[in-house]
């Protein structure tokens, strides 16, 4: 064998670490000696070669290692070491990644591998004692930069952090921390909140489409509220046939979950407008059209639980929103427009402190680089987007009518291919 072949071997070797012929399961054994994680192969469908669950040993506060760690779920898909790395940094639970036949679209797109992070304080990734101070959006990026140092070993190509929603905007926050993890960042939907009331919502709800569309909510809010003795009943047996409770009186609950309705039925907007009932309906029909677009269990006691760590984030550190009572006075029970403090852990009492979304808003504006940000227009958590005014190498895309369901394979076809030359020449540096 000549020089010049030895020496492209050892090039390469070095590059990637291993040639395709090496066992990944060996190298995840190697790894997981090294950084304290176990891990087990899962089943896969045709497009990954191989899927494996690591489970890594985290701090619970990485800033003070002593005082204890948790477990944290990470579901890797191999297709190719060669190929770049989707790392997909989940919001919330990750159990959906489990799956065989899950694939993000952009590793589908990219012909990538693939690792998605369960967020810490969610699904199997929590503490055995929820200490909800070290629930920061410090700690969970370096939990997320401590499985890039990791996968990195083994895995040598581009990596694109990618996110949906609350996913997105901890691919936000883990890219103000430690910018240079990956190559390039997809996030979709994301909002950047700057309060618990977000008010930036309530301006978005009173113009988004069209006012016919807006009338035809807002007489269905109207209605529920005016003549809440009628409907009331109603959701008190929904209520009590689901075995549900409430941190809150069930006549403010009933009231909460109707002004909910309108952002609920623009986030999503799966109901065509016609189909909302009037008042020639039955309290029953009433309740459940409100049931199926807003839900009657997401603030009840048993749906707070399930997002518990959510809901202390956002009154932590990322935001949220209201409900803007000004149309309804009168006819609510409300003397000021209500948030989500009544969902805080255990009753505690949570401060907002504003500083880390304002820092992560001069980032996005003046620092970030190789980010792109898909949103839809009829959402009403894209009245809270990121502001790109004084960066020019971000990329914004929203969807004309879009929802909080926009994705890449939705875009049209002339702003799909827009995201993919810009990803692209950004992965070709």
């Amino acid at each position: 064998m000549n020089k010049k072949r030895i020496l492209a071997i050892v090039f390469f070797t070095f590059l990637f670490g291993f040639t395709e012929g090496q066992n990944i399961n060996e190298l995840l054994d190697d790894l997981s000696k090294k950084y304290d994680f176990s891990f087990a192969e899962l089943k896969t469908d045709t497009f990954f070669v191989q899927k494996f669950i690591l489970n890594v040993n985290q701090p619970i506060d990485h800033k003070s290692p002593r005082k204890g760690s948790f477990e944290q779920r990470v579901i890797l898909s191999h297709y190719n070491f060669e190929s770049p790395m989707v790392f997909i940094t989940e919001g919330y639970g990750a159990y959906y990644a489990t799956n065989p036949r899950y694939v993000n679209e952009l590793s589908d797109i990219l012909k990538a591998n693939q690792v998605c992070v369960e967020h810490r304080y969610f699904g199997e990734s929590v503490p055995e004692t929820l200490e909800w101070e070290y629930l920061t959006i410090s700690n969970a990026a370096s939990d997320h930069h401590r499985i890039v140092e990791i996968l990195k070993e083994i895995y040598k190509g581009k990596w694109i952090n990618t996110g949906i929603s609350k996913g997105g905007q901890t691919a936000m926050y883990h890219r103000y921390f430690y910018p240079e993890d990956v190559d390039a960042t997809v996030a979709y939907v994301c909002p950047l909140n700057f309060s618990i009331e977000d008010k930036r919502v309530y301006q978005f709800l009173e113009n988004v489409s069209d006012s016919i569309s807006r009338s035809r909510i807002f007489d269905f809010q109207y209605e529920m509220l005016k003549n809440k003795s009628l409907y009331l009943p109603e959701f008190k047996t929904m209520v009590q046939d689901r075995n549900l409770t409430y941190p809150i009186d069930l006549s403010l609950a009933y009231e909460l979950t109707v002004l909910e309705y309108s952002f609920a039925y623009w986030q999503w907007s799966q109901i065509p407008i016609d189909s909302i009932p009037e008042q020639t309906s039955t309290a029953l029909e009433m309740v459940q059209h409100l049931h199926k677009v807003a839900g009657i269990d997401w603030i009840s006691n048993e749906g707070i639980k399930r997002l518990q760590a959510f809901f202390y984030q956002a009154l932590n550190e990322i935001g949220f929103y209201g409900y803007d009572i000004s149309p309804f006075k009168g006819i609510v029970s409300f003397k000021k427009n209500p948030v989500f403090d009544f969902t805080a852990p255990d009753g505690m009492k949570v401060d907002y402190n504003p500083v880390p979304m304002q820092r992560i808003d001069q980032f996005i504006r003046h620092q970030a680089s190789n980010m792109i940000f898909i949103y839809g227009e009829n959402d009403p958590w894209s009245s809270t987007a990121v502001d790109l005014t004084y960066n020019s190498n971000l990329l914004k895309i929203v969807k004309p009518g879009g929802s909080h369901s926009t994705r890449l394979k939705n875009l049209s076809e002339k702003d799909f291919n827009n995201v993919m030359q810009t990803l692209n020449g950004w992965l070709d540096h």
